[in-house]
């Protein structure tokens, strides 16, 4: 039993550590391809550790296309989006959870029938509506629309269920509004379901391609994931410099990631016990 025990424990964590190499080898190549010099990009053998270290690259990647202008544009689009959608979402969530209305399990239910329409068939409706507002080519067409979300709305109210029901009739006994109880209770007690909310929009939004490219059309408008796009179009097989432009947009979200990755887990975890 023990013999079984420890080949069982050898052969997890030998499964665990190639699944690793799978996942970060494309992200070390990325990272070293960045800082190469172009005749190394392809050189044989090939060379894991770049020597000597050509941090030009990333300069010419910001001068080549302004990732820079486009780095705030993602941030101040993820920002917008990932606010609207904690705030939306925690009022849903609070009215699904604690407050009697007729029709309320049927709105929910209709609610959770969206998470299974596919984000391309409301791309056309969506873009109408923005053009008939003027809203395109600023950051109220990039962001709008995304403002709600069922997925927001279903894992804060499944956290809120699991709150005691005690605390809530102590505060309406002590005279505390509904607002104040969500704002004052709710609000602080679900700190990791709001935070696995917040990085999962965040992430998201950073990471949206097609939306942002229909709907802007000037170069100051563009978000990061365009950016990549006009780079490697500007700069066809000059992978040095396209990967530093990779480097440069997926390092944040990587961070961001790595400093939530805790309530993003815990969030996921709590918000899945109770229906």
């Amino acid at each position: 039993m023990m013999h079984r025990s420890l080949l069982r424990k050898v052969l997890t964590h030998a499964l665990i550590i190639a699944l690793c190499v799978v996942i970060l080898l494309p992200l070390y190549v990325a990272i070293t391809t960045s800082l190469k010099q172009p005749s190394d990009v392809f050189a044989r053998p090939h060379k894991w550790i770049p020597n000597p270290i050509h941090w030009q690259n990333y300069k010419n990647a910001f001068s080549y296309v302004p990732l820079g202008r486009f780095l705030l544009n993602s941030v101040v689009q993820s920002m917008m989006v990932t606010t609207m959608v904690m705030f939306s979402s925690a009022l849903a969530a609070y009215a699904f959870s604690y407050i009697e209305f007729p029709g309320k399990r049927p709105l929910f239910l209709l609610i959770l029938a969206t998470l299974m329409v596919s984000g391309e068939v409301t791309i056309i409706p969506n873009f109408l509506t923005i053009q008939r507002l003027g809203w395109v080519d600023t950051y109220w067409g990039l962001t709008v629309p995304f403002f709600a979300g069922a997925f927001g709305i279903f894992l804060l109210r499944q956290f809120f269920l699991q709150l005691p029901r005690e605390l809530y009739d102590a505060a309406v006994v002590d005279g505390c509004g509904r607002f104040r109880y969500l704002f004052e209770v709710i609000i602080p007690l679900s700190r990791s379901a709001l935070g696995t909310l917040g990085v999962y929009t965040y992430l998201s939004t950073w990471n949206q391609y097609f939306w942002p490219l229909i709907v802007t059309n000037s170069t100051q408008m563009r978000t990061v994931q365009i950016g990549i796009s006009m780079l490697r179009d500007a700069e066809g097989d000059a992978w040095h410099i396209i990967m530093a432009g990779v480097v440069s947009v997926t390092l944040p979200a990587i961070i961001l990631f790595l400093i939530f990755q805790k309530q993003l887990v815990r969030g996921i975890v709590g918000g899945a016990v109770k229906g």
